[in-house]
């Protein structure tokens, strides 16, 4: 059960009326999460900022390399919805998200992806090292604010709760608890984004 409703549409007006109506026409549904943020549009709007960081990032590594770093972001916070959003298009791509053919560039954004999210967001000297090594100081800031604002929708996701939409329950992780919003589980219980 969601702790914020997501709001139906004819629960909104101006602001979050004219959002809901734009992101219907865009993307032919609004889902759980964003319904959920139309509450606070401004909340909407600076987590939407997430399309223009992804555009940009995927500029330099690719669409396949920002979904993976998007995932693992998303499965390394134990979001649900995240993780099952990012591997729906790992799997649309033909991918197994489970198991990853990952090149040196691509095992980097892993091991930041993950540093980023873990207690106290810390980056180790090393990993940062190797960041540094493939790119350079714009797309460094590029990567850590999209990999930011993927950890905040991935907050928003667990903190208030917001269930799993219908149309991704198939692309669900196997491995995970059957049912559509498991109760997080203990951090040391994640698994781990194959490499």
């Amino acid at each position: 059960m969601p702790r914020v409703p997501p709001l139906e549409r004819e629960q909104t007006a101006g602001d979050a009326r004219a959002t809901f109506d734009r992101e219907l026409a865009r993307f032919g549904r609004l889902t759980n999460m964003k319904r959920t943020l139309l509450r606070s549009p401004p909340a909407y709007h600076a987590l939407m900022e997430w399309y223009p960081l992804f555009d940009t990032i995927s500029g330099f590594l690719g669409e396949r390399l920002a979904i993976v770093f998007a995932h693992t972001i998303s499965a390394e916070s134990d979001c649900l919805i995240c993780t099952t959003f990012m591997r729906r298009l790992l799997v649309n791509l033909g991918e197994n998200p489970s198991s990853l053919d990952l090149h040196e560039k691509g095992k980097v954004l892993v091991e930041f992806g993950r540093a980023i999210v873990r207690p106290g967001n810390r980056v180790s000297e090393d990993v940062y090292q190797k960041l540094a090594a493939l790119f350079n100081p714009e797309q460094i800031v590029a990567l850590t604010a999209f990999a930011s604002v993927m950890a905040a929708t991935n907050m928003i996701n667990n903190i208030l709760q917001v269930e799993l939409d219908e149309y991704l329950y198939e692309y669900r992780d196997p491995d995970r608890a059957a049912t559509p919003n498991p109760e997080i589980r203990d951090p040391k219980q994640i698994k781990n984004l194959g490499s």
